[in-house]
C-alpha cells in the first residue's frame, strides 16, 4: 500500500523514492509483523483460551510434556496475521509472485487451523485424517504450480538449477508440477513434525525463511544472480518483502511461545510457514538447496520415517520416541537444550547453504 501511495510523491518530494527499495520495505515489513505480534499476542491468547483451541499431550511422550495440556494452540493465527498485513502495508501489491506466496501462505495455514479445530473437537492429539491432510496439501500444490506453469514458465520458473554447478535444466512444462508437490508437501509436513518443544519450528523456521529471503533477493537481482551463476527470475526478488515480514512475525510470536510457552503455533502456524518455505524456495529456483537449509527439518522428518519403516518391518523402534527431538528429550535432555542445540545446527545448515551458493 505505502509502495503504491507514497512512491508516486517522489515526483514532489524526492526523498519519497525511498520506497521504491525493496530492502527499506523489507525492513518495514519485519518491524510492523513484529511489533503485531507482540501487541496482539495477549489478545490472541485469551481468544484462542475462550474459544477452547487449547494443546491435548500424549501419553505417550515425555512425562515433562503433561504440564503443557491446557495451553493455547493455534497460535499460528497471529503468525498469519502479522504477515499478511505487513506484505499489504509494505509490499508492492502488482506483484504476481507475492500474492502466490501469500496465497499458498495462507491456504496452508487454513489447513492448519483446520486440524486443529478437529483437534478440539475430538478432544484428542488427533485431528484430521493422514489422507485428508495429503490430499488438501496437495491440491493447493497443484494449484501453485498451475498457476506458475501457465502464467510464468517462459520466465525460467519451471527449470531447476543444481547446486554447487552452474547447470540449468530446460523448461519441464507440466512434468514441474511433480516437483511443486513433493517441495511443499514434504516441507509443509517436515516443519509441521518439527513444531513439537517451545520455541524449537518457532526459531529454525525464522532462520530458514531468513535465508531463503536473501537468495530470493538475490535471484530477483540480475547483477547478482549473475555474479553468484544463479537464476535470474524476473520481480521475483519482491519476495523478499513476504519473508522479511514472516521473519519479524517469527521473532514476535517466539516471544510468546519461548520456554515455558504460553501459546503455541498449532498445525495452523506450522502448516502455513512449511507452506512459505516450499513456495519461496520454488521462486528463487533453490529446490535443491531446501534440504540443506532446512537440514533440521528433513533430520526430523527422516527421523519418523525410519521409526515407522523399522517397527513396521521388524517390530523395533531405532529411537526412543519420533521425532528425532522428543528422542533427546527421553536420552535425558531439557527441553531448552534441545531447543538450543537445533538452533545451533540451523544456523549451521544456513551458512553451509550459503556457501554452496557461492561456491557456484
Amino acid at each position: 500500500m505505502f509502495y503504491h501511495l507514497i512512491l508516486p510523491l517522489h515526483k514532489y518530494f524526492s526523498p519519497l523514492n525511498v520506497f521504491r527499495y525493496i530492502t527499506l520495505r523489507g525492513a518495514g515489513a519485519l518491524v510492523t509483523s513484529l511489533c503485531l505480534c507482540l501487541i496482539m499476542g495477549p489478545f490472541i491468547i485469551r481468544l484462542l483460551q475462550r474459544w477452547g483451541l487449547t494443546q491435548f499431550i500424549r501419553d505417550d511422550g515425555p512425562r515433562a510434556h503433561l504440564t503443557k495440556k491446557g495451553t493455547p494452540t493455534a497460535g499460528g493465527i497471529m503468525v498469519i496475521l502479522s504477515v499478511v498485513v505487513s506484505v499489504l502495508l509494505w509490499g508492492n501489491l502488482g506483484n504476481v509472485y507475492v500474492w502466490i506466496t501469500l496465497g499458498a501462505f495462507i491456504a496452508y495455514g487454513l489447513v492448519g487451523l483446520a486440524d486443529d479445530v478437529e483437534k478440539t473437537i475430538r478432544r484428542s492429539s488427533k485431528g484430521l485424517s493422514a489422507k485428508s491432510k495429503i490430499a488438501l496439501q496437495l491440491a493447493i500444490a497443484l494449484a501453485v504450480g498451475i498457476v506458475l506453469i501457465t502464467f510464468y514458465g517462459e520466465r525460467g520458473v519451471t527449470s531447476l538449477q543444481f547446486p554447487i554447478t552452474k547447470h540449468v535444466t530446460a523448461s519441464l512444462g507440466y512434468a514441474y508440477l511433480a516437483v511443486v508437490a513433493l517441495v511443499l508437501v514434504a516441507t509443509t509436513n517436515a516443519v509441521n513434525l518439527t513444531d513439537g518443544l517451545d520455541g524449537l519450528a518457532t526459531g529454525v523456521s525464522s532462520m530458514t525463511i531468513l535465508t531463503l529471503g536473501a537468495l530470493t533477493y538475490v535471484a530477483g537481482h540480475s547483477i547478482l544472480a549473475n555474479y553468484l551463476h544463479t537464476m535470474f527470475i524476473k520481480n521475483s526478488g519482491e519476495v523478499s518483502v513476504f519473508c522479511l515480514g514472516l521473519f519479524g512475525a517469527g521473532l514476535g510470536f517466539l516471544w510468546w511461545n519461548t520456554f515455558p510457552a504460553e501459546v503455541f503455533m498449532g498445525d495452523t502456524g506450522s502448516m502455513a510457514i512449511g507452506g512459505a518455505i516450499g513456495t519461496v524456495a520454488l521462486l528463487c529456483k533453490q529446490e535443491f538447496l531446501l534440504p540443506i537449509l532446512g537440514g533440521v527439518f528433513v533430520i526430523e522428518a527422516i527421523s519418523v520415517i525410519v521409526q515407522v519403516v523399522s517397527f513396521k518391518s521388524t517390530g523395533k523402534r531405532v529411537f526412543l520416541m519420533a521425532p528425532f527431538h522428543h528422542h533427546l528429550e527421553l536420552k535425558g535432555w531439557h527441553e531448552a537444550k534441545v531447543v538450543s542445540r537445533m538452533l545451533i545446527i540451523s544456523f549451521i545448515f544456513s551458512l553451509i547453504a550459503i556457501v554452496v551458493v557461492k561456491v557456484k
